[in-house]
């Protein structure tokens, strides 16, 4: 593409962002300095038509980028905003520091985001079971009561009290934590196996113990595994001119009410940077209208989870792919 048909490409996308509108050749020579006559952007116009980079949505109608347009747009004429505190304020919420208390946190952060996107932004958080056992610990509260404590390298600290149905040895604690941390150390809670639960159970001097303990850690990897999604800014598509369409508006909520697109969608990946898929690009039928800016938040140098913005394929990309990078990389260093 010539360096003339760039500029009025990128007028075109620049001025249908701002107003949803289409554009004709009479506001971009008027809106935009580029040298040459209406004529000439006519001209301009009519061959990026042709080469698919803009549309017109009805006749009379100006043009409108079309999906190939935004992305030679993302790739090759956007600059990326540069974002300060007062824009995205280092100012997600803060977390307690409790793991109890991460979808607390990130359904608070989803929210946060949209207020300054103005689109849905989507937050998942894997299944925190699925990190490496680092320490078990058996803590004595009472001789009926043993408070369990599991920490993963995903920074998962999970407790329960287990109320026992018989007192317990001091020193069989003490030998059942030693054996726990011997054979499991270094395994996935997701991966206890029943043979291995088994294996532990008659191993130990004081097997009702045992039984009970490990019935316990097989319950709170079962609740630790599923993953979550979190939606912040819903009502943020109502406002969107391109989705005053109530069958549009319908697709795209009822596939953010399906779990496993969703998380198809939200699948992190090694690294961190925004990821953008305009229109047809998305897989998914019913957001092929939207555009989904993507990044993965770490955990201690592990992916942990995806920060997604959803949003008409008429979005900002520049001011979201910026956001969004700032606010993966503060969401990692947070977590971990």
């Amino acid at each position: 593409m010539d360096e003339r048909k760039r500029q009025v490409l990128h007028a075109i996308i620049k001025d249908y962002i701002a107003t949803a509108e289409p554009v004709g050749s009479r506001v971009v020579s008027k809106k935009y300095d580029l040298g040459v006559s209406p004529a000439t952007i006519r001209n301009e116009m009519s061959d990026l038509e042709e080469q698919g980079y803009i549309e017109q949505p009805h006749i009379s109608a100006g043009r409108k980028p079309s999906d190939k347009g935004y992305r030679y747009y993302v790739d090759r004429l956007m600059e990326k905003e540069e974002v300060g505190t007062s824009q995205a304020g280092r100012a997600l919420p803060q977390f307690n520091g409790h793991w109890q208390g991460i979808g607390k946190y990130i359904r608070q952060t989803s929210q946060y985001m949209a207020q300054l996107v103005d689109y849905t932004v989507m937050i998942s958080s894997q299944g925190q079971g699925k990190g490496l056992l680092q320490k078990i610990q058996l803590v004595p509260v009472s001789p009926w009561q043993i408070l369990l404590v599991l920490i993963t390298d995903t920074g998962l600290v999970s407790h329960r009290l287990l109320q026992l149905s018989q007192p317990y040895e001091p020193i069989r604690l003490i030998e059942l934590e030693t054996t726990l941390e011997k054979k499991l150390l270094g395994r996935r809670l997701d991966q206890l196996s029943p043979a291995l639960l088994a294996q532990i159970r008659n191993e130990s001097k004081q097997r009702l113990l045992a039984e009970e303990i490990l019935a316990l850690m097989e319950k709170v990897s079962a609740q630790e595994q599923d993953e979550q999604v979190y939606i912040g800014g819903l009502m943020n598509m109502f406002s969107q001119p391109e989705f005053r369409d109530m069958t549009k508006l319908k697709q795209i909520i009822e596939f953010l009410e399906e779990e496993a697109g969703l998380r198809e969608l939200l699948k992190p990946r090694d690294f961190s940077g925004a990821i953008v898929a305009i229109g047809r690009e998305n897989p998914a039928p019913d957001i092929q209208e939207c555009s989904v800016v993507t990044a993965t938040y770490m955990i201690r140098g592990k992916p942990a989870g995806t920060i997604g913005i959803l949003g008409p394929t008429r979005m900002s990309y520049a001011k979201t792919m910026a956001l969004i990078e700032l606010w993966a990389r503060e969401m990692s260093e947070t977590l971990s």
